[in-house]
């Protein structure tokens, strides 16, 4: 049997039999990587008899049409459909229209919204969506806005057993909106492993379609009086700058259950309002709702009733709306921003919920590049795409609409996996993967109905190496991409503000990158070099970055001195300001920039060598922008974006 066959089968798949680097160069994927990935697709061809088995089977899965997506004022043609002749549509609130079809095409819908055609005694559902996603500007009405983007644990306040909550959050929210602030950004707040809480990286979720409790401040819901009695004789978990995830999360989960023990008592036995309001969210939550909980009652490390979970989502949707309600009563225009993970851990609750919904057997990741010459493997996975059409794309939107349930926009991480990601199969090495291509038109026309009904603006992670075709349609489907200060770049030669995208979000930083600070004076430089990560000619190099930085600072109007500081602090200050003169449509400025700290939330390639996901803030959320530095620094941004 000759390699033409399996990679004829591999395209049909939508597998990509060549890949282009990062230098343009082209390379090609081995037939036993391919082979590798077809089988764990369900599409096995180690011989003559699997191949044609396989190409059947790929040719009945393609003929499924469990949704079809359409752009309103565009005509649409309905798969096994070739006839002329009458159909009915009937719309999502009822009411419903004849049609004509010709030569199997509808005439164009201008309705949105999800729909069912009639037609051949038959019922094909129908996404009708608008032409792009709510965008900045719909929302901004003539003002350039900006916002902050945070680590929600990392914020304090008096009570929080350690770890930052949605009261902190909403306090802090409320003191950045004095400041003139229309959102602040998180970082994923997906449910995790509360038998495990050694594992609270949040880009490795257990479940994109619930919440993480500990993140909730359950006085928030539930009364401060009452959370109070619950508390009494409970000490602080963590006092220094870094959280101790283990003893927080225990000392947490006991308040937690104390209170539960009390609800189940005097509100569940009484049939209270409170009650009812739980027993309501628990009916709308429906299936999956009940499969989350049980599966977390199983997993826990004391026996447990499904109820306690319940319970904790419930705790965790009220607190997490009101956070978002205090944003908006605050006068933000957009409110929080919520962060949807491109993919989740294999042993999640997800997949043991619905495991024919997600890839089995591969892993998504990236491959080689010149800082990663072995590729990388996240060890996560994700949707099949085969498995979405099948199920009219009803895991994607569910996951979705909880990313924007409590938000006023999402970003959605690694947004290329809107079109392809990289997969590699268990146990090989990430340079043995290949892409998988994704519904890209399908998915996108989701996105853009689903930011439409709630509202919400849509944010694309586009960095690194994305072909510029990406960038046009997300632009045109008003998705906005992420400019990053150290990526803004022509060669030597930092761009000017002017020259950044209208389209785009504005940002000094991610948590994965450094910080103004950090950046200034080589303290990256510096943990990676303990970790063997840096180039001996990249110390020099960022020298000269320097140079050239403080060149557009000064050209830009944002830096007032020809001299180069040795000190951080007016480099921060330039730096927010150089951000915020940006075209983008909006700017978003990590708070450990308005801070001015030089320690980075993540360090990725890293476990236990740096400190991921544990730094806190010193002083209460409250009080944080009441520093002196950070006030300047919001100044110069306001003054900026007007």
């Amino acid at each position: 049997m000759t390699d033409a066959p399996v990679r004829d089968l591999a395209r049909r798949a939508g597998l990509s039999v060549t890949w282009t680097d990062i230098e343009s160069r082209r390379r090609h994927v081995g037939v036993g990587t391919l082979r590798h990935i077809l089988s764990a697709l369900g599409l096995p061809c180690a011989s003559a008899g699997q191949l044609r088995e396989s190409f059947e089977r790929l040719n009945q899965q393609r003929a499924a049409t469990g949704l079809l997506t359409a752009t309103a004022g565009m005509r649409l043609a309905v798969p096994n459909v070739c006839r002329d002749g009458a159909a009915e549509l009937v719309y999502e609130d009822g009411s419903g229209e004849s049609l004509r079809l010709d030569g199997g095409r509808l005439p164009a819908l201008d309705k949105p919204g999800y729909h069912r055609l009639l037609v051949d005694d038959r019922e094909q559902p129908i996404a009708v969506a608008p032409r792009r996603c709510v965008t900045v500007g719909d929302l901004a009405r003539d003002r350039r806005l900006w916002g902050l983007a945070v680590q929600l644990y990392s914020l304090r306040r008096n009570g929080d057993c350690g770890i930052g909550d949605t009261t902190a959050l909403a306090d802090l929210a409320t003191s950045a909106a004095r400041h003139g602030a229309d959102a602040v950004a998180l970082s994923p707040t997906h449910s995790l492993f509360p038998e495990n809480p050694t594992r609270f990286g949040p880009y490795s979720p257990s479940s994109r379609l619930f919440l993480n409790p500990l993140l909730a401040d359950p006085a928030a819901v539930l009364g401060i009086e009452r959370v109070s009695k619950a508390t009494a004789g409970t000490a602080a978990a963590t006092a220094d700058g870094l959280i101790d995830w283990p003893t927080a999360s225990q000392a947490k989960y006991r308040l937690l259950r104390r209170l539960f023990e009390d609800f189940a008592h005097n509100d569940l036995g009484q049939a209270s309002a409170l009650a009812h309001d739980f027993q309501r969210f628990v009916q709308e939550g429906g299936d999956p709702l009940h499969r989350h909980a049980e599966l977390e009652a199983a997993r826990a490390r004391q026996p447990t009733s499904p109820q306690f979970p319940l319970f904790l989502q419930w705790l965790a949707a009220g607190a997490f709306a009101i956070a978002q309600r205090t944003c908006r009563d605050a006068g933000m225009r957009i409110g929080l921003i919520s962060d949807l993970a491109i993919g989740l851990d294999p042993a999640g609750s997800d997949v043991a919920a619905r495991p024919r919904d997600y890839l089995a057997g591969l892993r998504i990741g990236a491959p080689p590049d010149p800082f990663n010459l072995r590729g990388q493997d996240w060890g996560l996975t994700t949707f099949s795409p085969e498995a979405l059409r099948t199920a009219g794309y009803a895991p994607f939107l569910a996951t979705l609409r909880a990313a924007l349930r409590h938000a006023g926009g999402v970003r959605i991480d690694h947004a290329m996996g809107l079109m392809r990601l990289w997969l590699v199969p268990d146990g090989a090495s990430p340079t043995e993967g290949a892409y998988l291509t994704y519904p890209l038109d399908d998915l996108l026309r989701l996105v853009a109905l689903e930011s439409h009904r709630h509202g919400a603006i849509v944010i694309g992670e586009d960095l690194g190496t994305v072909p510029p075709s990406f960038r046009r349609r997300c632009r045109a489907a008003g998705i906005a991409g992420m400019d990053v200060l150290w990526f803004q770049r022509d060669g030597e030669r930092f761009l000017a503000p002017r020259e950044w995208r209208p389209e785009a979000v504005a940002m000094t930083t991610t948590h994965d990158l450094p910080t103004v600070a950090g950046w200034w004076r080589g303290a990256d430089l510096e943990l990676r070099r303990d970790l063997g990560g840096v180039a001996e000619d990249e110390a020099s190099r960022r020298n000269a970055d320097r140079t050239s930085l403080w060149q557009a600072f000064e050209s830009a109007g944002v830096a007032q001195s020809p001299e180069i500081p040795l000190d951080a602090g007016p480099v921060v200050d330039a730096a927010v300001g150089f951000v915020a003169e940006a075209t983008d449509a909006l700017a978003l400025v990590p708070l450990e920039d308005v801070l001015g700290l030089a320690d980075q939330p993540n360090l990725p390639g890293t476990i236990d060598e740096h400190p991921n996901w544990r730094r806190r803030f010193a002083v209460p959320a409250t009080d944080l922008l009441d520093d002196p530095a950070a006030r300047r620094r919001l100044a110069l941004i306001a003054e900026h974006r007007a």
